[in-house]
C-alpha cells in the first residue's frame, strides 16, 4: 500500500511539475503585444516575431511560398498562437467582430484575395490552426515594401490599421471601432 501511495504522491508532483519546465522554455522567437487606443480602451495582440534566419542555423529561408505557404492557413507568426484582444465592437472590411479575446491566422494568396482570419479558439500553441472555429475571414489588401523585413512584424497604425510585415511584401486591414 505504501509503494502504492509514493507511486501516486510522485506522479501528481511531476504533473505539477510539468508545466513549470514547460514554461521555462525559451521560445525561439521573441515575442511582443502592440496595441492601440479605441477611446479609452486598449486593442492588443500579442505575437511571436520568426525571423528571415532560421533558428540555430545561418540558413535563410524562403517567406511567402514557402516558410508561410499560399493558399494555406499559417499562424501569423511563432510558438503560441497570436492572440487579439478587442474590448469594442469592431468592423473590418465591413464584417464586424464582437468584443473579445481572438486568435488570428492568415491565408496568403500569390496572386488571389488574401485573407486575415478571426478564430475563437484561443489559449492554445499557434499550430495545428484551427480553422473549424472562425468568426470570420476578412479580405486584405498587398503591397510591396522597398526594404526587406527581416523579422515578422505586426503593427496597429490609429486612425485604424493592422498591418503585417515580413520580407519585401506587406498586408493590411482597416478596422474601425463600433459603439
Amino acid at each position: 500500500m505504501k509503494i502504492l501511495r509514493s507511486f501516486f504522491l510522485i506522479t501528481a508532483l511531476l504533473a505539477l511539475a510539468t508545466p513549470t519546465f514547460a514554461q521555462g522554455r525559451k521560445p525561439a522567437s521573441p515575442h511582443e503585444t502592440v496595441s492601440t487606443m479605441l477611446g479609452d480602451a486598449k486593442l492588443t495582440i500579442s505575437y511571436g516575431r520568426p525571423y528571415t534566419i532560421k533558428p540555430g542555423t545561418t540558413e535563410v529561408r524562403k517567406i511567402w511560398g514557402g516558410l508561410v505557404p499560399w493558399n494555406e492557413a499559417w499562424r501569423m507568426g511563432a510558438d503560441q498562437a497570436t492572440t487579439l484582444v478587442t474590448p469594442k465592437s469592431l468592423q473590418l472590411n465591413g464584417v464586424l467582430i464582437k468584443p473579445g479575446t481572438y486568435t488570428l491566422y492568415f491565408v496568403p494568396s500569390e496572386n488571389g484575395v488574401s485573407k486575415l482570419a478571426i478564430s475563437s479558439t484561443t489559449g492554445k500553441w499557434g499550430v495545428p490552426v484551427d480553422v473549424k472555429n472562425d468568426v470570420a475571414r476578412v479580405e486584405v489588401m498587398k503591397s510591396p515594401l522597398e526594404k526587406s523585413v527581416d523579422q515578422f512584424t505586426i503593427s496597429l497604425d490609429t486612425p485604424g490599421t493592422i498591418q503585417w510585415s515580413w520580407e519585401k511584401t506587406q498586408y493590411y486591414v482597416q478596422f474601425k471601432a463600433v459603439d
